[in-house]
């Protein structure tokens, strides 16, 4: 043992570091693919995103070409036609004072017409003899312009175009002219000069560099203003010595724009990208911008040129793309970590299943057995709850037969009266037939006919009102349920001399979701009680009222009796509480229960004489 030991300690050493290497090795490899892994989703983030804002920038540009176009297209035929005007014509070839100063007032409304521009007309020396801005301090009237292209072009061509920077006005616009021929030669040019100020307004607000450069790259107008009169690529000093020279832009150092373009490692669109720089509209220096260039129609080598900024998009795509990327392999390890957990939570379930599967089976008798005398208890309630109902239904019943026995002698007094009438009439008929009188006694028997159906009224109404029927909830004719309690009623309102005062007369009776017999049960036992209440009360009187309110109706019974004592105002919904000798104290508890069935309520309203009581019911649909 002791000869192998010095060789021993070595070999262990040795898988230590082989093992810390290997460790170390798998760290670096990974580190590796994961940045490989960011900047691949980096990369390709910022190539998709720098097509698709190329998209929008080539939208963009086509937008502000189209407005550009139509502006160009508004004004140049507007020197064409007035050129061939012969009034222009003849003031030219007769230049008076009073024919010059009207022609300028007809180009002064005629620019106003057109919106930000300047109509002007040039003799054949260049002298600017008429103007539409001719009351203004900054007048073009009475300056030579025979330096400028666009007077030397038209006189030459007929037509001509020509940016500059205004020498009067110091405002920079483009000059379309067209020669004005006469009948012994050139006359004169007229011009348009038209301002830029609401396109660039208008870029402006997009946020994006736009501008517009003629065919020496110079840039003749758009956003930002102070790249105005700079150019887009180096120009020679002859030729910047002969644009300082024409005086087209004043006296402009022509520099070049804060642009550069960029590595074309760096390119990835077919459109090229470019970076600022200095700061400039808005942007940052050192910015990329994304650079869309397009020819204007009909204009000599004018371009129009649009800078998206993509600095920040291509940033965030890329800072998305990467977080997603990460998001994607910490899912991916926490599957596999999960993985691996859920094989070891797997066997600890498998050893706890089998004792659940004991534990549950015991506690399974124990619910089995609990739900039989669950079940027990259901059935012993539904059969109370049956015989609650019955009860209900009996209560009701008990009531209804109450009340009639309460109206039973105004009814029978109310049918003895035409039961005597009959009896006479009867008679007077045989003694009328006996005389021969055939048609007094026909008038004695329709007589005795009416009073029949009188009495087959009152007695329907007293059979229907005591039948017992089980509920039938539905639409209900509110007035024929008011009517029926009314009509058993009437006899003990006349005999007490009650004044009843309906309101519901010339109204459409609307229908309410009720059962009609119980809902008549309900207002017998107000119309009851208002009785009861006046029964000492002088000049006694009932008002009925019904109104509707929303999707409801209030069926409101009004008597001016001496009123609820407030002490029992709050127990009259209380079961067998009275303030009656003969009353037991159910009449209004079955009548809310009534009410509560079809979805109804019954108050007690607090009123300065007498008491009311108001019903309200659900409006079903109304009665044309």
């Amino acid at each position: 043992m002791s000869l192998q030991s010095p060789s021993a300690a070595p070999r262990a050493s040795t898988r230590r570091l082989s093992g810390w290497a290997a460790h170390w090795l798998l760290s670096i490899v990974g580190v590796t693919l994961l940045a490989g892994a960011l900047w691949g989703a980096g990369a390709w983030a910022r190539d998709r995103t720098l097509r698709d804002l190329e998209a929008q920038a080539r939208v963009s540009a086509q937008l502000s070409l189209t407005a550009l176009g139509h502006k160009l297209d508004k004004f140049r035929a507007i020197p064409r036609v007035l050129a061939q005007d012969t009034a222009l014509e003849a003031v030219l070839e007769s230049p008076s004072p009073a024919a010059l100063e009207d022609l300028s007032r007809r180009l002064e409304t005629l620019a106003r017409e057109l919106g930000p521009s300047v109509l002007y007309v040039l003799d054949a020396s260049g002298w600017t003899v008429s103007s539409s801005n001719w009351r203004q301090p900054d007048s073009f009237v009475g300056h030579d312009y025979r330096f400028r292209p666009y007077f030397r072009d038209a006189m030459g061509a007929r037509d001509a175009a020509h940016f500059a920077l205004g020498v009067v006005s110091h405002e920079a616009g483009l000059y379309l002219s067209r020669r004005i021929n006469g009948a012994q030669g050139p006359l004169g040019v007229v011009v348009l000069k038209i301002g830029f100020r609401d396109l660039e307004s208008a870029w402006a607000r997009s946020g994006m560099p736009q501008f517009v450069t003629d065919d020496r790259q110079v840039v003749l107008l758009g956003y930002p203003e102070d790249w105005h009169y700079r150019v887009a690529r180096p120009m020679s000093p002859a030729e910047a010595v002969q644009v300082r020279t024409s005086l087209q832009f004043g006296a402009a150092p022509l520099d070049l724009l804060p642009l550069d373009p960029l590595p074309a490692s760096e390119d990835a669109s077919p459109a090229p990208l470019l970076r600022l720089t200095r700061a400039a509209a808005g942007l940052e220096k050192g910015a990329r911008v994304l650079h869309i260039e397009q020819a204007v129609a009909r204009m000599g080598g004018w371009h129009l040129h649009l800078l998206k900024p993509v600095s920040v998009d291509l940033a965030r795509a890329a800072l998305a793309a990467q977080a997603l990327t990460l998001l994607a392999l910490a899912a991916l390890g926490m599957a596999g970590w999960w993985a691996v957990q859920r094989r070891r939570r797997a066997r600890t379930l498998l050893a706890a299943r089998d004792a659940l599967e004991a534990e549950v089976r015991a506690r399974t008798g124990e619910l089995r057995h609990a739900n039989e005398r669950l079940r027990a208890e259901m059935d012993e309630r539904r059969r109370t709850e049956a015989r609650l109902h019955e009860m209900q239904d009996e209560l009701v019943q008990a009531n209804k037969l109450s009340l009639l026995g309460q109206v039973a002698a105004g009814v029978a007094h109310e049918i003895n009266q035409p039961v005597g009438a009959i009896r006479t009439y009867a008679d007077n008929a045989g003694e009328f037939l006996r005389r021969g009188q055939a048609d007094r006694a026909r008038e004695n028997l329709s007589t005795i006919a009416r009073l029949t159906e009188r009495i087959g009224g009152i007695t329907q109404e007293l059979r229907a009102f005591s039948r017992k029927r089980a509920a039938s909830v539905g639409a209900v004719e509110l007035d024929a349920a008011l009517d029926g309690a009314l009509m058993l009623a009437e006899p003990r309102l006349g005999r007490q001399g009650v004044r009843l005062e309906d309101g519901r007369a010339g109204r459409p009776s609307p229908r309410v979701r009720a059962d009609a017999m119980r809902l008549e049960q309900v207002f017998v036992n107000l119309l009851h009680n208002a009785l009861e209440a006046l029964s000492d009360t002088t000049r006694p009187c009932i008002r009925l009222s019904v109104e509707r309110d929303g999707g409801g109706i209030r069926v409101r019974i009004e008597d001016n009796g001496p009123g609820i004592d407030p002490a029992a105002r709050e127990r009259l919904f209380t079961p067998f509480f009275t303030t009656r000798a003969q009353g037991v104290g159910l009449g209004l508890v079955i009548s809310r229960d009534i009410l509560a069935e079809f979805g109804g309520t019954l108050e007690a309203l607090d009123v300065p004489e007498g008491a009311a009581f108001e019903v309200i019911l659900e409006l079903m649909e109304a009665t044309e």
